[in-house]
């Protein structure tokens, strides 16, 4: 069964462990990532809100940051938690409310990257197909965006509802739950799992044949692929880069600590607390991806960059506007 626990619901036998790393370099970090995420994002959504929803793009790129942004607001909460304060309500408020919104926005975010991955393969190696002029249109992006939350809402929402249990003494966040509780858990955490390795394996074969596509395109014309070509792909893998980086640890080490927490495992005490360590840092990972994903808007919006570049005094209009090379190797995304 598959667990969303903070740092103090900790593998079996080690429910009360006081860690180092999980209860004092782990909160450091996340503050660290916390105010850059927010001075980040924040510019990003002045940025954003100014730029007009003209294509599905743009469309699947702010859907990215709104789940961003309320992935940044589970951090304060887990940070006060780790460092011990708060007692058992805030565990529960944790438990019940900001670690249902961080998978939540997580999980959405992913779905939202690989729509772009494939809104992109598209437009870029199908462009003559009508499945391409379907997926550019505005209303289908912002439909597609719409039913991506439903979903989304509609299998994570109820892990905070059923989590109506009085509060134990030997606190966990499995142990507020219903039984209907624990079961839904179960699924959603399965359903989300599902969701990630169907992300990455769409977005691995979608950014490869756009890769193919744009060499190929390259050799036609008969260009200098050399140093152009090295741009072109930098800016088609930024966004797969983030992903592998960010979430692919997580949900390779889930698998094992996954295991051994289930009932009949035979791992060891020890096992099982090494496999939280990692798991915590992992999910680290996953939280720097607020940090990273501005990265994503600068290259993959052309819009996003000119005026982020404004508001930037020290490059002047020359550096403003990139050479031919370049300026192929961002747009084509």
């Amino acid at each position: 069964m598959y667990h969303i626990n903070t740092t103090q619901t900790e593998s079996k036998n080690f429910t009360n462990v006081s860690s180092v790393f999980t209860h004092q370099v782990l909160p450091v970090l996340y503050s660290i990532i916390c105010a850059c995420a927010f001075v980040l994002n924040g510019l990003a959504v002045w940025i954003f809100y100014r730029v007009p929803s003209s294509s599905s793009l743009v469309v699947y790129l702010k859907n990215m940051l709104v789940a961003d942004v309320l992935m940044l607001f589970t951090y304060p909460w887990r940070v006060v938690g780790d460092l011990g304060y708060g007692g058992l309500q805030l565990k529960l408020i944790v438990c019940r409310y900001t670690a249902v919104l961080f998978y939540l926005s997580l999980y959405t975010g992913i779905t939202f990257m690989s729509l772009i991955s494939l809104e992109r393969y598209f437009k870029i190696v199908r462009s003559t197909s009508a499945v391409s002029s379907f997926l550019q249109r505005i209303s289908v992006a912002k439909a597609l965006g719409l039913l991506t939350w439903v979903i989304m809402m509609f299998f994570m929402l109820p892990n905070s509802i059923l989590s109506n249990q009085p509060i134990p003494k030997d606190f966990s966040c499995m142990a507020v739950k219903s039984d209907l509780g624990r079961r839904w858990h179960e699924i959603s955490a399965h359903f989300n799992v599902g969701i990630f390795w169907v992300a990455f394996l769409l977005m691995v074969f979608c950014y490869t044949s756009i890769a193919c596509h744009v060499y190929r395109s390259y050799k036609r014309v008969q260009q200098d692929s050399s140093q152009t070509g090295r741009r072109s792909n930098r800016s088609i893998f930024s966004l797969l880069a983030v992903f592998v980086f960010c979430f692919v640890p997580y949900h390779v080490c889930r698998v094992p600590y996954t295991i051994s927490q289930m009932p009949k495992a035979d791992f060891s005490s020890y096992s099982c607390f090494i496999l939280f360590q990692l798991k915590e840092a992992t999910l680290f990972l996953t939280a720097l991806n607020v940090c990273l994903d501005p990265v994503i808007y600068f290259f993959m919006c052309r819009r996003f960059r000119e005026l982020l570049l404004k508001k930037m005094p020290s490059v002047n209009r020359e550096n403003k506007r990139p050479p031919t090379g370049i300026g192929l190797s961002i747009s084509i995304l």
